[in-house]
């Protein structure tokens, strides 16, 4: 499967985006799909995930973005989305996607768990 993050932009703090990841060549409800996200000079950081049907669908968030962030599929459109609201100066990052069909829940937050990973998009937000 073939990710593609677009979304990305330069906001103010408490603005809100949303990120979406379009996937191609691929049965796209067998993929978990998640967001992670980096900042030069530090590891790649989980931010949130939407587990494939056969998993039940659930979703996680990592605590800095719980109850700011919602992830949500589109099956029939081949998309994930982040939408971002109440964004902080601490959100600025690349966003990349990444897909799994082989993830068990318990590893959802490692990025070494997703084989597929799209290009990246940054996100900017200024104070």
């Amino acid at each position: 499967v073939q990710l593609q993050a677009s979304g990305g932009g330069l906001v103010q703090a408490g603005d809100s985006l949303r990120l979406s990841c379009a996937a191609s060549g691929g049965a796209f409800s067998r993929y978990t799909v998640g967001w992670f996200r980096q900042v030069p000079g530090k590891e790649r950081e989980f931010v949130a995930t939407i587990m494939r049907a056969s998993g039940g669908g659930s979703t996680s968030y990592s605590d800095s973005v719980k109850g700011r962030f919602t992830i949500s599929r589109d099956n029939a459109k081949n998309t994930v989305y982040l939408q971002m609201n109440s964004l902080k100066p601490a959100d600025t990052a690349v966003y990349f996607c990444a897909a799994s069909s082989t993830l068990i829940l318990s590893s959802r937050y490692q990025s070494n768990s997703y084989a597929y990973w799209g290009q990246g998009t940054q996100v900017t937000v200024s104070s």
